[in-house]
């Protein structure tokens, strides 16, 4: 392999993290028009797509299955969503009957840490819940449909049940005082996230494998079995995966087309509709 690939290999993911994350920091930081993040994600966005070009970890998976415009649907809705929930975060601070405990007067990188850590934890849980409530998973199986991984499925969610991510992620973090800026910054933070988790890069990412939930460490979730994608919850970090003992991880281990799906439902609907249709259908 050419030395520039084995390069962007080891350094596509803590660039992509650092980089897009730090700009973002310092916009905020800088009091720039927090729409000019949206022109950031665009270029983390195009980031993702060349380096799944440029190092892909399977060929098969660059190429669209009928999915182009429904995860495109998907990461319009729930782009949206998130970004309508961020701006409500100003009068639900308001309604708030807490004193607010948040620690405004730490560095903006601190307090997003803060804020990413204890947003992993209530995400990581619901996921876990997922997995096991059926009346959760009915919704959440429509994100374990995908039959390949490249970056926008990471948003490929139903919108009920990102509504409950969103819930369990943030609620601590607003009765907690989180000022708009760190709402902003954490969307921001999710985003490029939920890029890198479900990349189709063939990212090495070495001993990060014990701390970030990146896509080597993520495939192992959306295996079709049952069983084997049991495994690897969170969002950001596997702090959860380690307590919870279903932190999994396998060098060795390679993922090929027709590894990804759901093992018991291989004819679940894959347009945007019947998606959000399916989980309200008896058997759905």
């Amino acid at each position: 392999m050419p030395i520039l690939k084995q390069i962007t290999r080891w350094t596509y993911a803590p660039l992509m993290l650092l980089t897009f994350n730090g700009a973002a920091i310092a916009l905020v930081h800088s009091d720039a028009p927090k729409v000019s993040l949206a022109g950031l994600l665009l270029a983390a966005i195009a980031m993702s797509f060349l380096a799944e070009q440029y190092i892909p970890y399977q060929e098969d998976w660059n190429h669209p299955k009928g999915d182009t415009l429904r995860d495109g649907l998907h990461a319009l809705v729930n782009e949206s969503s998130i970004v309508m929930s961020v701006l409500l975060i100003p009068l639900l601070a308001a309604l708030t009957p807490f004193p607010t405990i948040w620690p405004e007067s730490w560095p903006l990188w601190t307090q997003l840490l803060i804020a990413i850590l204890l947003a992993d934890a209530g995400i990581t849980l619901i996921h876990w819940a997922s997995h096991r409530n059926e009346f959760l998973w009915r919704f959440h199986a429509v994100h374990h449909s995908v039959t390949r991984m490249y970056g926008f499925n990471g948003l490929m969610k139903h919108p009920f049940h990102q509504a409950i991510e969103l819930f369990a992620g943030t609620a601590p973090l607003i009765l907690a005082g989180m000022p708009l800026d760190i709402a902003v910054l954490l969307a921001f933070a999710v985003a490029i996230q939920l890029l890198l988790q479900h990349s189709n890069a063939d990212m090495q990412i070495g001993a990060l494998r014990r701390l970030l939930a990146l896509a080597p460490v993520h495939r192992f979730h959306h295996l079709k079995s049952s069983t084997e994608g049991n495994v690897n919850f969170g969002l950001f970090t596997t702090i959860w995966d380690h307590i919870l003992g279903t932190a999994r991880f396998d060098a060795d281990r390679r993922f090929f087309p027709g590894d990804l799906g759901i093992d018991n439902q291989p004819a679940y609907p894959s347009s945007y509709i019947s998606q959000l249709i399916r989980p309200f259908r008896r058997g759905g």
